[in-house]
């Protein structure tokens, strides 16, 4: 009798559960791949809880539970009670109110601002725009002429965030508003807080006023980095939010450090 030849190859219905297999395994790998781009996000916002809050109209960092504005005469006539009590959850728990900028503008609405945010209750500070190209002794006085602090107020802000197109300004950058800081501690008796971005903190903060209080402005970033060793304390998270009392656009800043270095930062 004449033996079969053997069938060396597999039966199709034998092959089907390993293609299956292999389509799933992609599948499933293909599906990893989108929920980690999803959720990569959140993961980096480092717990940051943000959250929607309808009446500001901004996503905002709940971590975080000192919230406060920043406002300007570009902000236009402000009610300060409407402001106060704009949100039952959320508070807003301070202010900083444009002062002066370089040597000789002051800011038409300060002295109002200035005035109804403490009848309020709000924590209050003013900041001066520093102008690079200009002599910063001049500046310095400018501000000390408009603002007297009181106990509890916020210390002095120099908002320094152009550097100026000229070469030799850029120069002496450093050493100019080093000139501007200390008129303002030797008058007031505090360090003031430095606001800045992020290409201006590399540029000229790092390593030249790393002691002073930082105030850093990042609207893109879910979390901070790259601040190690500053003295970080505010972040200025969005430009765009929406308040009772302020018509258009008004600046968002939570404060980023522990609750009791809030002191640090006020005027005893």
């Amino acid at each position: 009798m004449r033996k079969k030849k053997k069938n060396l190859t597999r039966p199709t219905n034998q092959q089907k559960p390993l293609v299956k297999r292999i389509f799933n395994l992609k599948t499933l790998y293909a599906f990893i791949m989108i929920a980690l781009i999803i959720l990569y996000p959140v993961y980096v916002s480092d717990g940051q809880k943000w959250t929607y809050v309808d009446s500001f109209g901004i996503k905002v960092p709940l971590r975080y539970t000192i919230h406060g504005i920043d406002v300007s005469h570009h902000n236009k006539k402000i009610d300060w009670h409407k402001v106060k009590n704009s949100n039952d959850n959320v508070g807003v728990s301070f202010c900083f109110i444009k002062a002066t900028e370089g040597t000789d503008l002051k800011d038409q609405d300060f002295q109002n601002n200035w005035r109804e945010a403490k009848k309020v209750g709000l924590m209050r500070g003013a900041y001066h725009f520093y102008v690079p190209w200009a002599d910063p002794v001049l500046q310095a006085k400018n501000f000390i002429a408009s603002v007297s602090l009181s106990e509890g107020d916020f210390v002095p802000v120099v908002d320094f965030e152009v550097q100026g197109l000229n070469k030799k300004v850029r120069q002496n950058l450093v050493a100019n508003v080093n000139t501007f800081i200390e008129h303002l501690k030797n008058h007031y008796g505090v360090d003031p807080i430095i606001y800045t971005n992020k290409h201006i903190y590399r540029q000229y903060i790092k390593g030249n006023f790393d002691h002073y209080p930082l105030w850093i402005s990042d609207y893109d970033s879910r979390k901070l980095e790259g601040f190690e060793n500053s003295n970080l304390m505010l972040w200025q998270h969005s430009t765009n939010g929406r308040l009772d009392g302020i018509s258009g656009d008004v600046d968002f800043n939570v404060f980023v450090a522990s609750k009791s270095h809030l002191a640090d930062i006020c005027v005893k």
